[in-house]
C-alpha cells in the first residue's frame, strides 16, 4: 500500500469512527425524551412617570432638573442615542435649555410556571442509592444519570426507588420538574417639548415710546399769523351815531318853526 492509499485509508477510519460516534450519540439522546411545558400566570403592571427640564447643555455632557429640583447630571451621552421631539430625531447637540422631559416607565411582571418531564430507559448497570445511577442503553452505551431526590422508578410494572434497583434490570423512569421563574419585562417612552420661544430683544439705540392719549383743545388762530389790516377795525355799534343824526333833524325842525313863527 502506497503512503496515498495509506492516508485514504486512515482518513476513511476517522470518518467511521466520527459518524458511529455520531449516531451512537443519536441513539443515546433518543433514549432519553425530554418535554417542556410552560404556564403563564396574569402579568402585573407598574408605571413610573418621571418629569425634568433641560438645565445645561455643554458638549456631550447634560444636566437636568427634576420635579423635586434635584439635579441629575448625565457626562458624556453618545452621539448616536436620540429622542422624538415634534416628530424630529434629536441628539444630544439639539437640546436646549428649558425643554422638557417625561419619560414612562412600565414594568410588566408575568409569573410562569416552567414543567420539565424527562423520560429514561435501559438496564442498571451500576446504581450508588440513593444519588446516581449508570444504564446500559440499548445501543450498549452506559450513560450516568443523577437520581433526583425521591425519585421512582419503574421495573416490570411495580414502582421502586433507588435501593430497589439491581444491577441488570431493565427500568423507566420519569423524572418532573417544576421550576416557578418570573419574567420581567421594561418598556420606556420619553417625551419633549421644546422650550418656549424666547421674547425679542429690543434694538440698540432703540428709545421706548409711550403714547398717552389726552383731549385736544380746538386750533386758536394765531394774530401773527394774519396780514395787517388796511383799515382801522371796528369797536363800537352803528346805533349811537344814528341817535345823533335823529337829535340833529329834530333840531333844525325845531329851527324852522321857530323862524316861521317869528316872521309871521
Amino acid at each position: 500500500m502506497n503512503p496515498i492509499q495509506q492516508t485514504q485509508s486512515i482518513v476513511f477510519k476517522w470518518v467511521m469512527v466520527g459518524g458511529a460516534s455520531l449516531f451512537l450519540t443519536l441513539v443515546a439522546s433518543a433514549q432519553v425524551q425530554t418535554s417542556t411545558n410552560v404556564e403563564h400566570g396574569a402579568p402585573t403592571q407598574t408605571v413610573n412617570v418621571e418629569r425634568g427640564e433641560v438645565v445645561a447643555v455643554s458638549g456631550n455632557d447634560l444636566i437636568i432638573r427634576r420635579e423635586d429640583r434635584e439635579l441629575l447630571d448625565f457626562p458624556n451621552v453618545p452621539d448616536n442615542k436620540t429622542l422624538t421631539v415634534d416628530g424630529k430625531q434629536l441628539t444630544i447637540h439639539d437640546l436646549k435649555p428649558g425643554m422638557k422631559f417625561e419619560r414612562t416607565t412600565i414594568v410588566t411582571t408575568t409569573p410562569r410556571l416552567v414543567t420539565t418531564v424527562k423520560t429514561v430507559t435501559g438496564k442498571v448497570w451500576h446504581v450508588t442509592p440513593p444519588n446516581s445511577v449508570i444504564l446500559t442503553m440499548e445501543d450498549g452505551t452506559n450513560q450516568s444519570f443523577k437520581i433526583p431526590k425521591g425519585q421512582k422508578f419503574m421495573i416490570s410494572g411495580k414502582e421502586t426507588d433507588a435501593f430497589g434497583l439491581k444491577k441488570g434490570m431493565q427500568v423507566s423512569a420519569t423524572a418532573v420538574t417544576e421550576s416557578p421563574e418570573t419574567v420581567v419585562s421594561h418598556e420606556v417612552k420619553l417625551a419633549a417639548t421644546p422650550p418656549p420661544p424666547s421674547p425679542e430683544p429690543l434694538q440698540t439705540g432703540a428709545t421706548l415710546l409711550v403714547v398717552v392719549m389726552r383731549p385736544v383743545p380746538a386750533p386758536v388762530e394765531s394774530a401773527s399769523a394774519e396780514p395787517a389790516p388796511q383799515t382801522l377795525p371796528k369797536t363800537a355799534s352803528s346805533f349811537p351815531l344814528m341817535g345823533l343824526v335823529g337829535a340833529g333833524l329834530c333840531l333844525l325842525a325845531l329851527g324852522l318853526r321857530v323862524k316861521r313863527a317869528l316872521s309871521s
